[in-house]
């Protein structure tokens, strides 16, 4: 791993009807997005509510896959899910105020157990999503003009 840290991480998501976009990030396939139907969106695409999901969740698996290979615990499978509980807070607006993971893994050695319960708490305790879901988002806006017979910057 290369140690030249900060990372930087860059998506660019364009509106192109109703309630409905793409995402996009250099080197990675365009995603279909839109707000969820309960939001006068669309079904059957990624919603800003699913993709919060599964960060923490995605984090969780490569998190867990990281030390279970540091760990030398051999495994045979592993599925997650996860269910995120979407509120509306007095005062706040709407939060995701719980994410609930449901790890299911089968381990190749009996006496792994409680090994392998130690790894999905270690695994729990040091995902950077869930570790990082309360980051500081910062606006830096550019707006521009447009008219009917061309654009003009503002």
């Amino acid at each position: 791993m290369n140690e030249q840290l900060p990372y930087f991480y860059e998506t660019e998501v364009e509106w192109t009807e109703a309630r409905k976009g793409e995402m996009r990030s250099p080197d990675l396939p365009t995603m279909e997005v839109a707000a969820p139907p309960e939001f006068k969106g669309h079904e059957g695409l990624w919603t800003p509510e699913h993709l919060y999901v599964a960060s923490v969740n995605l984090c969780f698996m490569t998190t867990f896959l990281a030390i279970a290979e540091l760990s030398k615990l051999e495994f045979a499978s592993f599925t997650c899910k996860a269910n995120g509980k979407l509120e509306k807070i007095e005062g706040q607006g709407f939060k995701m105020t719980e994410v609930i993971l449901y790890p299911k893994l089968a381990i190749r050695h009996s006496r792994d157990v409680d090994r392998a319960n130690r790894i999905l708490e270690k695994t729990e305790a040091n995902c950077l999503i869930s570790n990082s879901i309360n980051t500081v988002v910062k606006l830096e806006p550019e707006i521009t003009f447009e008219n009917l017979k061309g654009s003009a910057t503002a």
